[in-house]
């Protein structure tokens, strides 16, 4: 019998475009130089402009720190402050960076003495002014436009090198310094001083080059700080940020395999130089056994046109939730679960399933509007383990798709009345 599929749902307020997803890439000259790095067992992509088009061209990875999309903020409400946006922060927010700041300096052997002065003219306010003079001095890479009242505020920069967009939403267009040093919480440093005359601050490449650098914003950005005691009536400061945490791409394996082997066009380092395709296979095969099957049906699900999700699975006790086009515009349609078999459909399960436990996924899966899907991986009997240490095996596999609906004796006697 032949699977009757759903149309998917969309979701009612979608907030961007749709971008096209990455070309599929043949010739090795044409294929796009994107960087990633296998650290502690994760596949990370750390340059901001890598980010962006690795995860709007096909929803690839999730923000180690968002929830899908990487668009950390210091703070998700930003305000119109002497010309500047600015984002806004609580005092008790505030306090609580300060305290983070000082644990980390003092984690670094920082005198006590001088975090405390250090962190004492942080928490100054700061003037307008000041402000202004030090952002449009190039400090953070980018220059900072005045924003007027009414629409057409979209495109402009805010003082923390993020582009404005529809609805207050903000997008990062430079990676943020994680290091934080005394030096770079120094009121007088000057604006205008580089990587080189400073040794605490890890060198960057001429921008003019043609290696595309990766960018550093030395230094706190500014944040408009709202005093929450009754006796500070809501009074709004202009302070200095005590450090800003820098938002990764973090990629799954079979993510991080299928822009490297299908699309060519990434590549991923490990202790600073790149691994060939085999290499990756291998090192992805030793951290995860199922690498194989998980792959195998990760490629099928992005081949037809899928876009499959592993983080959101583990919620609902599946390998896969899968959305059309991405998801921004749609919800999930289905929950896969994906299991190795031979060829008569024996073999030892990914996940051993008793009729009571695939009841009960079945039923979680109906009550958060998705089908489930048991996506069988067929391996030949005469498929050896040497083969399978080589992605040349993925030809031979067979990909066979099951999906299970969970009978309901009121609704199939609804049926039959209506016949």
């Amino acid at each position: 019998m032949q699977a009757e599929f759903r149309a998917p749902r969309r979701r009612i307020r979608v907030q961007e475009e749709y971008e096209a997803p990455f070309p599929l890439s043949r010739s090795p000259e044409d294929r796009t130089d994107l960087q990633a790095e296998l650290i502690n067992q994760h596949v990370l992509v750390c340059h901001p402009s890598h980010i962006q088009r690795i995860h709007s061209q096909g929803y690839f990875g999730k923000g180690i720190l968002s929830r899908t999309r990487p668009d950390h903020s210091i703070s998700d409400q930003w305000e119109q402050h002497g010309g500047l946006f600015l984002p806004v922060i609580p005092q008790s927010r505030y306090e609580e960076l300060l305290r983070w700041a000082r644990a980390a300096l003092s984690a670094q052997g920082v005198d006590d003495e001088a975090v405390t002065q250090t962190l004492l003219r942080l928490s100054q306010p700061v003037e307008m002014e000041d402000v202004r003079r030090e952002v449009e001095g190039g400090e953070n890479g980018q220059k900072v436009e005045e924003v007027g009242e009414g629409p057409g505020l979209e495109g402009r920069i805010c003082p923390h090198g993020k582009r404005l967009r529809r609805g207050s939403e903000v997008e990062t267009e430079a990676k943020r310094s994680c290091r934080l040093d005394v030096e770079d919480l120094n009121l007088d440093h000057s604006s205008d001083q580089d990587s080189d005359s400073n040794p605490d601050i890890d060198p960057v490449s001429d921008t003019s080059s043609d290696s595309d650098p990766e960018p550093l914003v030395p230094g706190p950005g500014f944040v408009l700080v709202v005093c929450d005691s009754e006796d500070g009536g809501g009074v709004r400061e202009v302070r200095r940020t005590p450090f800003a945490l820098s938002e990764y791409l973090q990629l799954g394996l079979e993510e991080a395999f299928f822009l490297v082997y299908s699309l060519g066009c990434l590549s991923v380092y490990l202790h600073q130089e790149p691994l060939s395709v085999i290499q990756l296979w291998r090192k992805f095969r030793s951290l995860c056994p199922d690498f194989v099957s998980l792959y195998a049906a990760y490629h099928h699900c992005r081949s037809r046109g899928w876009v499959p999700k592993g983080g959101g699975g583990a919620k609902y006790g599946v390998d896969f939730i899968l959305y059309r086009k991405g998801p921004p515009f749609y919800h999930a349609s289905y929950s896969v679960v994906v299991e190795r078999v031979d060829d008569v459909f024996r073999g030892s399960a990914l996940r051993p399933f008793s009729w009571r436990s695939l009841a009960a996924l079945s039923r979680i899966t109906a009550n958060v509007s998705k089908e489930l899907m048991l996506c069988y991986i067929i391996y030949p009997a005469d498929l050896s383990e040497a083969e399978l240490d080589s992605p040349e095996c993925l030809s031979r596999l067979k990909v066979q798709e099951v999906i299970v609906s969970r009978w309901v004796s009121s609704r199939e006697r609804a049926e039959q009345d209506d016949l």
